[in-house]
């Protein structure tokens, strides 16, 4: 099962700290690459990753501790590098919304320390503790984990490679309890293949138990940003009406080619209610009813030039509402 993408709602611009690790690795890679001639010299292959990959024995003993973060970063070939970075992509940039853009950061390298931690204890104790590891998958194995405690309901688009190849919505509470499993089946059997099934456990609780002292002791989170940074030349921010009692909670507005994304917070709205959304471009008012909720929201939306928009579509995911407005041609 190879995930694609999935439907939770990003509640930040652009994640550009997913985005930077990603960049990251991939320039660590080729420089790799380079390097070791695309791996084929094997000697300055083992040069490079007895320096920089974390090897059990040296960070046990408290030795170049700095490989802690350097191993993270680098891959042992292009399957590796992109089997990870697709789960990072797919899965980082909710929780890059959720903690903020450089608590994601600060816990995204946290859990990459403690999946190194957990296989350098296994590795040593079964007497490889002189081969290094490498390799992103146990920070994005915390990526996962904190994601099943913050999206458990999310849709995970995932591509299926048996005898033939289709695509199936799973939801996270079975896709991510179902991979773990595997990780633990496969730990059990042997780490074989070169895989650090333990980093892999040991950063997948890191973010599990990250994300619930995270949800425990933080007020709940209601889906937005203080402000939309839509239009910064004019200054101009959306503003939210509403004629019910729910808290105030400031739209966010995602601009695209063409497009706007405006996203609001609905408390008790579901896939199935009953949601109608109209754009008046006289006077830049877009109007959100949830007539099963008997609730309508007024959204003042920014638009300096004048453009004229109509509404493209309506989703409805983990209690927001996303209304797509599409500009007139």
């Amino acid at each position: 099962m190879f995930p694609i993408n999935d439907d939770a709602p990003r509640t930040i611009g652009r994640p550009f700290i997913n985005y930077g690790l990603i960049a990251v690795n991939v320039i660590i890679f080729i420089y790799e690459a380079i390097v070791t001639s695309y791996f084929s010299n094997s000697f300055a292959q083992f040069s490079l990753f007895s320096n920089y990959g974390a090897v059990p024995n040296l960070i046990l003993s408290g030795q170049n501790l700095g490989s802690l973060f350097t191993s993270m970063f680098m891959h042992g070939g292009i399957a590796h590098l992109i089997g990870n970075l697709v789960f990072l992509y797919v899965f980082g940039d909710n929780l890059e919304g959720r903690f903020g853009h450089y608590k994601y950061l600060m816990l995204y390298l946290s859990w990459g320390v403690v999946a190194s931690f957990t296989h350098s204890i296994y590795a040593v104790s079964t007497g490889d503790g002189n081969i290094p590891a490498i390799g992103a998958s146990g920070a994005i194995s915390g990526v996962l984990g904190a994601y099943l405690i913050f999206f458990p309901h999310a849709k995970i688009h995932t591509i299926i490679l048996a005898f033939f190849i289709t695509t199936v919505r799973i939801p996270a509470l079975a896709y991510i309890p179902f991979w773990f499993i595997m990780q633990l089946i496969f730990a059990l059997i042997g780490q074989s293949g070169g895989v650090a099934y333990l980093a892999h456990i040991g950063g997948f609780l890191g973010g599990v138990g990250t994300a619930f002292i995270w949800k425990s002791f933080s007020p709940p989170f209601d889906g937005s940003i203080p402000e939309s940074r839509i239009n910064r030349k004019s200054q101009q921010y959306p503003t939210l009406k509403s004629d019910v009692s729910d808290k105030h909670v400031p739209p966010e507005i995602i601009s695209g080619n063409g497009f706007l994304d405006v996203i609001i917070q609905v408390r008790g709205v579901d896939m199935d209610s009953n949601i109608q959304a109209k754009f008046d471009s006289s006077t830049n008012n877009l109007s959100v009813k949830i007539l099963d909720l008997n609730k309508t929201y007024s959204v003042e939306i920014p638009n300096p030039d004048s453009y004229a928009f109509e509404v493209s579509s309506v989703t409805v995911i983990n209690g927001i509402v996303k209304i797509r407005l599409v500009r007139l041609s």
